[in-house]
């Protein structure tokens, strides 16, 4: 084919590796479905990216699209897929056997995206081999069909032009004569026509077939559904004790977050791509390493150790100064000092590895999970209700105190006493801190910047939180002038936010307004900022307000 007929071939050449790839993508999550649950080539190349991604594009990632990240990502891979399987296809098409090449590379990779995940299991990478070989079948097929066709196009003849009548016997410029009906070809579709139709019809059952078995083995492959139907079922038994909350815990102003933060609007920040589906009925708790004995529990044996309420304000190292990434609530749960007592912790331990069942890993102090005094636990309901799929359940881990990071696992199973000098942890290696406590914050819920407010009497509100040591006092300056106490709401515990508010008779015009906290071992806020990593922001929240 020329140069031109090759390119005229290029829509349909990146046709035909896109519906390749679909094949490819389909048979994966049909045949992960009977040997592998979990195992989809698109999720663990999602998750591997989010692994390999540089620290710096991870905190632009959260900052930019908030818990949204992980749908950005998905369909950004699923771009980036369309377009190099259209680029495969083209490829196939003009030079033979090397699209397969590409192809081929394409589907290692993927399966070395699956078989190098934490959690996959000993047939992980079948799912992907089998539809890496349908899909460079489909791909082999589809590009043979396009190149017949359009090599019929190619050699097919010209219309008769009058030109070639007249060499036929009839004289230039004179009027052709049609022949007579019994002289007349009947009809038939041509060469082209049928390559043509062959190849669309091909597609078009790929393509189909691709999406149908895709669709079904995705609903197979993905139980959430169900497990979100054993949470909803599940009833827990009530608590031996619960947290008061004082009178004057949270104060009745428009625009401030409320004392309880609640499930729906709770920060989700993790390397799940996908939410792990975990049946309670065979989730099983293992703690090991340096202990005297190895303890196995059931969610039945969590349970069974009695449940208690804890109110703890958790707190995301991506937090900064002034951001969302902090919520309060109400826990039920049961000590992790409990369980580690049973399984008895040997000297020179200095740390708990937790795990996932998606395989990530936090490197915890074993003193904040051990100290009486700190109310570290495995928690099993999030204000007043089991924990929600993407917070954990069945069971995760809350530790006040620490920011996430370190210590608040979700979809816990597995717990290493170890020491930080033997293992490490998910983010240790990635540029953050192994031990990480929170440092204490304050922030301005209203007024908020960009909407202006009235003239007159106007409440500047907000939260401050100082995990652990519990906040004192909070302070505001306006337009760089003297420092001014704002009124506190009660405290339900020191490890809980609380809200605080100053009435300012605000003028026309711009303002700056600046806060900043102090806790209850009298330490002021750190001013000086300080980006996420290595151990989250610092700084006082200078906020731009319009007075109208």
């Amino acid at each position: 084919m020329t140069r031109l007929r090759i390119r005229t071939t290029w829509g349909w050449a990146s046709l035909a590796g896109v519906v390749a790839a679909a094949a490819f993508l389909a048979v994966s999550e049909a045949v992960a479905a009977l040997v592998s649950r979990g195992t989809s080539p698109l999720i663990a190349v999602g998750s591997f990216v989010i692994d390999i991604v540089p620290r710096p594009l991870k905190e632009f990632a959260i900052s930019t699209f908030g818990t949204a990240d992980k749908p950005v990502l998905l369909a950004s891979l699923a771009v980036a897929v369309v377009i190099a399987a259209a680029v495969i296809g083209i490829v196939e098409t003009v030079r033979p056997l090397w699209g397969i090449v590409l192809f081929a590379i394409a589907a290692a990779l993927a399966t070395a995206a699956v078989v190098t995940r934490a959690d996959a299991g000993a047939l992980a990478g079948v799912a992907c081999v089998a539809g890496g070989a349908v899909g460079i079948a489909m791909l082999l097929l589809l590009t043979r069909r396009l190149r017949r066709w359009k090599l019929a196009a190619a050699a097919a003849p010209a219309a008769t032009s009058p030109v070639e009548g007249a060499r036929d016997g009839a004289s230039v410029g004179s009027v052709p004569r049609p022949p007579s009906p019994e002289r007349r070809p009947k009809p038939a579709p041509s060469d082209v026509q049928m390559d043509r139709r062959g190849f669309f019809i091909l597609t078009g059952i790929v393509a189909a077939s691709a999406v149908v078995v895709g669709l079904g083995a995705r609903a197979l492959n993905a139980t959430t559904a169900s497990i979100r139907q054993i949470r909803d079922a599940l009833r827990l038994p009530s608590p031996k004790t619960t947290v008061p909350v004082p009178q004057g815990a949270e104060l009745d102003i428009d625009g401030i977050s409320p004392l309880f933060t609640p499930n729906a609007d709770f920060y989700r920040v993790d390397t799940a791509l996908t939410v792990p589906s975990v049946d309670p009925n065979t989730w099983r708790l293992v703690i090991d390493g340096m202990v005297d004995k190895r303890v196995e529990l059931s969610f039945d044996d969590l349970i069974a150790l009695g449940l208690d309420e804890y109110v703890i304000t958790l707190t995301c190292v991506s937090n900064e100064v002034g951001g969302d990434l902090v919520g309060n609530a109400r826990w039920l749960g049961v000590p992790v000092r409990t369980v580690l007592a049973a399984a008895g912790v040997q000297s020179g331990a200095d740390m708990v590895l937790s795990r996932s069942v998606d395989g990530f890993t936090a490197s915890t102090p074993i003193e904040s999970l051990t100290d009486p005094g700190v109310d570290a636990i495995f928690a099993v309901a999030m204000n007043g209700e089991p924990l929600p799929l993407e917070h954990g359940f069945p069971v995760r881990m809350v530790v006040p105190g620490l920011y996430g990071y370190v210590s608040a696992t979700k979809w816990v199973e597995e717990l290493k006493v170890t020491t930080f000098a033997a293992d490490t942890a998910y983010w240790t290696p990635r540029g953050y801190s192994e031990r990480a406590p929170i440092k204490f914050s304050s922030r301005v819920d209203t007024p908020k910047i960009g909407k202006p407010v009235a003239a007159g009497k106007v409440p500047i509100a907000g939260m401050a939180w100082a995990q652990g040591v519990g906040i004192s006092a909070v302070e505001v300056s306006i337009d760089n002038g003297e420092w001014q106490r704002a009124t506190l709401s009660s405290p339900v515990n020191k490890d809980t936010w609380v809200q605080w508010v100053l009435e300012w008779d605000a003028t026309p015009g711009s303002h700056y307004i600046a806060v900043r906290a102090i806790n209850a071992a009298g330490e002021l806020q750190i001013e000086e900022p300080a980006p996420i990593a290595p151990d989250g922001s610092s700084g006082w929240q200078r906020t731009l307000v319009t007075v109208s």
